[in-house]
């Protein structure tokens, strides 16, 4: 089994240029996003904590997993029909770009989920 990497910079180097190459691509955008939020390593992939779990995000060979949780995949299933999902994930193909303003709206409805839930 592979050991988990020790922080994002870790984990994004150890993907081919391709992978990495989106993958800090995400992660820039996350912390535009969401200034606040520290980044981790948690369940072995990249984090984002904002009052808790935001999002996680992982690299594979053939596309980037992107985890905003149930509520955020229910959220906006409409809009995530051209991509393969479960309960909590979707999968954005490594041949397509990034859907930066989808990807941008899940984070903003995931960091006002967690906002309120301090309150």
């Amino acid at each position: 089994m592979k050991q988990a990497a020790p922080d994002i910079d870790a984990y994004i180097a150890g993907f081919p240029s391709e992978v990495a190459a989106k993958l800090s691509e995400l992660r820039d955008l996350l912390n535009r996003l969401a200034p606040d939020a520290s980044e981790s390593i948690s369940y072995a992939i990249p984090t984002f904590k904002l009052n808790g779990p935001l999002v996680h995000f992982a690299g594979y060979k053939g596309h980037i997993g992107f985890y905003p949780g149930a509520g955020g995949i229910a959220e906006f299933q409409d809009a995530l029909s051209d991509y393969k999902t479960s309960k909590g994930t979707v999968q954005f193909p490594l041949d397509q770009p990034l859907p930066i303003k989808l990807i941008t709206k899940i984070v903003k409805f995931r960091i006002k989920q967690n906002l309120e839930k301090k309150k």
